[in-house]
């Protein structure tokens, strides 16, 4: 009987229930998310096939590589189409867009950022420092 009481202290039961069940809520809508980041390639054949770059861009771990040669080939008014409307929502997106080439454009969510290395000009080469 002594043994009960003690028991029933150490287990933080002071109530009358002495059936000592414990229940564990789990949120079962909750699932975690793989934050890995993935680089991904699209060929752009026809418009359509915006939706699918645009559905992993929104995504928000998705690297985009699309290849627009087939298209530009064929539409050049659609090339254009599609990659405005790929603008516009990496803009919404906070991401970065450039093109690389006459055939590649790359679109990076808010997190990645794009360096395009240009060479300098003729003005910036014959620039002199004040200290000169």
């Amino acid at each position: 009987m002594v043994f009960n009481k003690i028991k029933k202290m150490l287990s933080g039961s002071m109530s009358g229930d002495e059936s000592g069940e414990e229940y564990i809520e789990i949120d079962l809508g909750k699932e975690e998310k793989e934050t890995k980041v993935l680089v991904k390639l699209f060929a752009l054949r026809q418009y359509e096939d915006v939706n699918e770059i645009l559905n992993s861009l929104r995504d928000g771990y998705t690297i985009a590589i699309i290849d627009i040669k087939q298209l530009r080939q064929r539409d050049t008014m659609e090339t254009k189409r599609a990659i405005s409307k790929i603008r516009k929502t990496i803009e919404a997106l906070e991401g970065n867009i450039q093109g690389f080439g006459d055939n590649m454009v790359i679109a990076t969510p808010s997190f990645a950022s794009i360096h395009k290395h240009s060479e300098p000009s003729k003005k910036e080469e014959h620039k002199t420092s004040r200290f000169d």
